[in-house]
């Protein structure tokens, strides 16, 4: 079962002379199993190959921007014509207006749109945003909750500066005394909230929001003027055609939203509610690549998907398909397997595995199955997948259980996950 991998080593070999560290950010693959592709070729559908041209079944989606299938007509073509009429221009097309037209009309909090390039712009702004909003400085987020890469919000600060990290306070997620304190050590001074739509925090068990955390978080904001931002960049038409908080019958000010509100084409924006339009307008925020045409003739089609398909039904059944199938195979091969969050975005992890060694041996056997899950991340389901897809990766789920269960005795420890343990976080 072992993959053939020499082109993906000899990029690799290639990319560390020019790029620094060979690779940089979300996507790459030093923290996954030694045997996981760091180069992709292309894809379609549910699927994507490596750049040795093994296929897998992808669980990861992109992380997060595959949501109607790798490549899907209607979308690219909609992307293709306008490329062919205008993509980057000296101003914006009229399509700039009918997608926020559109976003205003399935969005029930949102009366306005601006849009740019990536989940971080959308949550700066909506920073920025609220500071204008308020005229206060200090925002509260969730312990361990991921809001893109800029210096004020990146899980990795080196680099950054104190100042850049400056009037936060961090509180635990739906644990609404911690929100509470948050609140009160923040004072008259607290310009906004950010909430993840669930936890969904690396490495640890996903949660729902809890609603009475929720509910607290909307009325703290009332009870001080300060703005609830959901950031809805990662979950964003996953759980829900609203925003994601809709789900339990909380509205935010401002959200923000990307991955796959174009399924793939580069494009994120932000979302707001009357009150802050003023404050909106008032910011600036630019960049030359934000007002292409294509992506947004894709994001238009793919909001008609949104709004004319079962994608969203149908995600969410192969989602509960999936897990309890796992849980099943999981348990009858006498092992603890744990499937955590919502079904159209599981994370699978293993009780007593302190340093994923479980999951790394278990990954590394679903990969060499054509199957890519993750061993520590949040994945993603797509509506191009089937339930013959789900059937496949239930079938290499049972025979990876069994090479894990041969192997578990003798497997090492995963030095590359040993700071999980030095830092509490399993």
């Amino acid at each position: 079962m072992t993959l053939a991998n020499s082109h993906d080593r000899a990029l690799r070999d290639r990319a560390a002379a020019v790029i620094p560290g060979g690779m940089f950010g979300h996507q790459s693959t030093a923290m996954l199993p030694d045997d996981y592709p760091q180069f992709f070729s292309k894809a379609k559908g549910a699927h994507l190959w490596d750049a040795d041209g093994n296929r897998y079944l992808d669980f990861m989606c992109a992380y997060g921007p595959n949501l109607f299938g790798y490549g899907h007509p209607d979308i690219d073509a909609a992307y293709v014509s306008q490329l062919s009429q205008g993509d980057t221009l000296t101003g914006p097309t009229e399509l700039m207006v009918a997608l926020a037209e559109g976003w205003v009309a399935q969005v029930e909090h949102a009366t306005w749109a601006i849009f740019c390039k990536n989940g971080t712009d959308a949550t700066s702004m909506a920073l920025i945003a609220a500071r204008a909003h308020t005229k206060r400085k200090t925002i509260i987020r969730a312990k361990g909750a991921y809001h893109g890469a800029a210096p004020w919000c990146t899980p990795r600060p080196t680099g950054a500066l104190p100042s850049d990290r400056a009037h936060q306070i961090l509180c635990d997620y739906n644990d609404v005394a911690s929100l509470e304190a948050a609140v009160a050590e923040a004072g008259d001074d607290l310009a906004a909230i950010f909430a993840a739509p669930f936890k969904h925090d690396a490495f640890i068990d996903q949660a729902e929001p809890d609603l009475a955390y929720a509910t607290r978080v909307r009325e703290l904001c009332d009870q001080t003027g300060a703005l609830l931002i959901v950031d809805d960049v990662r979950a964003g038409l996953r759980l829900a055609r609203d925003c994601s908080w809709a789900r339990i019958g909380i509205q935010p000010d401002l959200s923000t939203w990307g991955k796959c509100i174009a399924n793939g084409h580069p494009i994120s924006m932000l979302l707001g509610s009357e009150k802050v339009r003023k404050a909106a307008a008032s910011i600036y925020v630019t960049g030359s690549f934000w007002y292409q045409a294509a992506p947004m003739a894709a994001g238009l089609e793919t909001l008609k998907l949104v709004q004319n398909s079962n994608y969203l039904e149908r995600i969410q059944g192969l989602g509960e398909r999936l897990a309890e199938g796992l849980k099943e195979r999981a348990t009858a091969a006498g092992f603890g397997f744990k499937v955590s969050g919502p079904v159209q975005m599981p994370l699978f992890l293993f009780e007593d595995d302190v340093d994923l060694r479980k999951g790394f041996c278990w990954s590394s056997a679903m990969l060499a199955r054509g199957v890519y899950v993750h061993p520590w991340h949040n994945m993603f389901m797509c509506a191009a997948m089937t339930e013959t897809d789900i059937d496949q990766a239930l079938n290499a789920a049972e025979e990876s259980f069994a090479d894990l269960k041969r192997q578990a005795p003798n497997l090492a420890p995963i030095e590359k996950m040993a700071f999980l343990a030095a830092t509490g976080l399993r």
